[in-house]
């Protein structure tokens, strides 16, 4: 049975590879998934082609909406 995950990602992008200050912000999807696992493998590669330039992504299933 399939539900509906709201899923929050935290992501961390540097502004050069030699730098060592960075952008902390985090990107909300509602994901419809089997299970919580599959929800946050679905959110971080959603995150990953959204955000291609970033170097961390920190990914949290909140709760489930349905």
């Amino acid at each position: 049975m399939s539900h509906k995950y709201e899923v929050f990602v935290d992501i961390c992008e540097f502004d050069a590879p030699t730098s060592s200050h960075s952008h902390l912000h985090s990107a909300r999807y509602e994901i419809d998934a089997e299970s919580k696992y599959t929800a946050n493998s679905t959110a971080r590669g959603r995150a990953t082609s959204d955000y291609p330039q970033a170097t961390e992504y920190d990914v949290r299933v909140t709760r489930v909406l349905s």
